[in-house]
């Protein structure tokens, strides 16, 4: 009796959703338990639904898989209709981010970056990492903000051991970046303690390579206020260059259009009025690739970059 039901309960799987989710698997390269955090199916009765064994209530689970679906397909379209931005502009602020970092490199020196949001910091660093040897991107966060947590992610992020004693750890990654010639970058630095920025002195020193911090302007006012330690003095006085990007500047906005075919004068004067709001050239690079969007895929005109503007949230 047990198998007849079994049997049916078999029957009842939906051999159309069965291949589509293999398929979308196989495209998206998702693993089960990636597919099981995605559509909140337990991981087991996941993987005897795929296997087509699974012998109990099949409609719950089916259900959440085409919710999935339904949400990719959905994805996807909006994917297909938004244009990609140009993934890379030389910028003013752009190539004074890429000299302190080639200097910094070059030097085995110290170099800061900082200022406000949106201004490009980020995306600098992507491309001098893509253009130079020996670059290690290490974002800061307040959970690795202590010398502990920031050493095992820099370890993590050069494929060693990232357990263990601290101290044993710190050696490991000296080691691994001795006579590399290679410059470690601190993005988000602004959430780094004063002894977690003391300790990536050390780690550069001891090295020999080049170290840029990255962030807002709480980094560089850790590094200038208060009653610094000796140790902390002494990366301030190691700090060989200083950028500072506030804001973005006109000729920063106007590269920007010109990538985007951005031609009007009008249009122009609306763009440089929202990239010098809060958000800058990230707010503005989100602007355009809407505002394509609702001019069909051609050029964006006024009123298709005032549209996009307050559907993201804009003020008018």
């Amino acid at each position: 009796m047990s198998d007849k039901v079994t049997q049916l309960d078999r029957k009842q799987t939906d051999p159309a959703l069965l291949a589509e989710v293999r398929q979308a698997m196989k495209d998206d390269e998702l693993s089960q338990p990636q597919l099981s955090q995605l559509t909140g199916v337990n991981k087991t009765r996941l993987n005897h639904w795929l296997n087509d064994k699974y012998s109990g209530q099949i409609a719950p689970i089916e259900d959440a898989l085409r919710r999935w679906l339904d949400s990719r397909r959905d994805a996807q379209s909006l994917g297909a209709q938004l244009p990609e931005a140009p993934e890379w502009v030389e910028t003013p602020s752009a190539r004074a981010v890429l000299s302190a970092l080639s200097f910094a490199q070059m030097a085995g020196a110290v170099s800061v970056i900082y200022g406000g949001a949106g201004v490009g910091k980020t995306l600098a660093l992507g491309q001098y990492r893509r253009q130079a040897p020996n670059v290690w991107v290490v974002t800061a966060t307040p959970a690795a903000s202590a010398p502990g947590p920031i050493l095992a992610r820099i370890a993590q992020t050069l494929g060693i051991r990232a357990s263990g004693a601290v101290h044993v750890v710190e050696s490991s990654i000296i080691e691994r970046l001795r006579d590399t010639r290679g410059l470690l970058v601190i993005d988000e630095a602004q959430h780094l303690n004063p002894r977690a920025l003391d300790q990536m002195r050390q780690v550069a020193e001891g090295a020999g390579i080049g170290l840029a911090l990255v962030g807002n302007e709480v980094v560089y006012a850790q590094l200038t206020g208060g009653n610094r330690s000796i140790g902390f003095a002494q990366l301030f006085s190691r700090i060989a260059k200083r950028v500072r990007l506030t804001r973005p500047k006109a000729a920063d906005i106007d590269a920007l259009l010109d990538a985007w075919g951005i031609g009007e004068a009008a249009s122009r004067q609306v763009c440089h009025e929202i990239g010098r709001r809060p958000g800058a050239l990230r707010g503005l690079s989100q602007t355009l690739r809407l505002a394509s969007m609702f001019a069909g895929g051609s050029r964006p005109g006024v009123e298709h970059i005032r549209a996009a503007w307050q559907d993201l949230g804009g003020e008018s």
